[in-house]
């Protein structure tokens, strides 16, 4: 039944434009369930019927996935079986009338300040790869752009004389986002001499930030790099790159910035989305408060 698999993931690729990461999604989520279905003695798609993907679901849940893993895969098989039906490949669509799950919802993890200046302080800068983990850092706490905004940034994309950096979303939307002073400077710092001793001088490349080879870093490289220095910050939680962006909305709203500014800077399409985390900031004033006012 795999053979079914490659041409559907070309179809996402050709006429939907999906990214390499989910489309990675796509295919480890169906290329699990078809296995499943093998294992039942399945040899065909046409042979599936919603009880089948029904076992599997549960199956999943039974194993401790979390419902928004479920829900992908749910998606995923959607997406495959109506692209089946389309092509007549099969004769019906078993996932019709499928329940979603209603995920719990986690509040966005988010670190102190002292935990962030820990973090932050964590690259040796005495070399081309340490002051561009320093800048890498510095950025990403002080605009709270995603990780794979931050890997898609060219070189004339941040503006350190300036102070601002531009960025584009998945979906091609562009913002303009401020930047402080320090992280200015670290993102100066390693343009300005740095850069060039990650740059294999036969190649030309516009990403601004460079991986050991001269190319563009890339998620996973960035995911290890985080990681890495949270090691080294004795920072105990498990943190992401997303960490920082919770922390940067979260912070600038407890320092008494305005919603609608930080949903600006986040590229939130919807509010709802940004206000999390001023649930968040409130929290944490209470905190303040119990923990300093002699009447509290």
């Amino acid at each position: 039944m795999k053979s079914h698999l490659q041409p559907f993931i070309q179809y996402l690729t050709e006429d939907k434009g999906l990214s390499s990461s989910t489309l990675e999604s796509y295919g480890r989520d169906i290329s699990q369930f078809l296995e499943f279905a093998a294992g039942r003695g399945i040899s065909s798609p046409d042979e599936i019927r919603r009880t089948h993907l029904l076992q599997y679901l549960a199956e999943l849940r039974g194993a401790g996935r979390a419902a928004a893993t479920v829900n992908r895969s749910t998606v995923s098989l959607r997406a495959f079986f109506h692209y089946l039906l389309k092509n007549r490949q099969i004769s019906q669509d078993p996932t019709l009338e499928m329940d979603k799950i209603k995920p719990s919802k986690k509040p966005p993890m988010i670190l102190s300040i002292g935990e962030v200046e820990r973090l932050l302080a964590a690259p040796d800068e005495t070399g081309p790869q340490g002051i561009r983990d320093k800048a890498m850092l510095e950025l990403l706490y002080a605009t709270g752009i995603r990780v794979s905004e931050l890997i898609s940034l060219d070189v004339g994309d941040v503006q350190t004389g300036l102070k601002y950096a531009r960025c584009s979303s998945a979906s091609g939307k562009e913002r303009i986002i401020p930047i402080g002073t320090i992280a200015a400077d670290s993102v100066a710092r390693y343009t300005d001499g740095m850069r060039d001793k990650l740059l294999r001088s036969s190649r030309e490349e516009p990403a601004l930030f460079l991986n050991s080879l001269g190319g563009r870093l890339t998620r996973q490289g960035f995911w290890k790099i985080i990681k890495k220095y949270a090691r080294e910050a004795d920072i105990e939680q498990d943190i992401t790159p997303h960490t920082l962006r919770h922390s940067f909305a979260a912070h600038l709203l407890e320092g008494g910035a305005d919603l609608r500014s930080v949903q600006q800077m986040l590229g939130h399409a919807d509010i709802s989305t940004t206000q999390v985390y001023s649930g968040i900031a409130r929290k944490n004033m209470k905190e303040v408060y119990e923990s300093h006012h002699p009447r509290a």
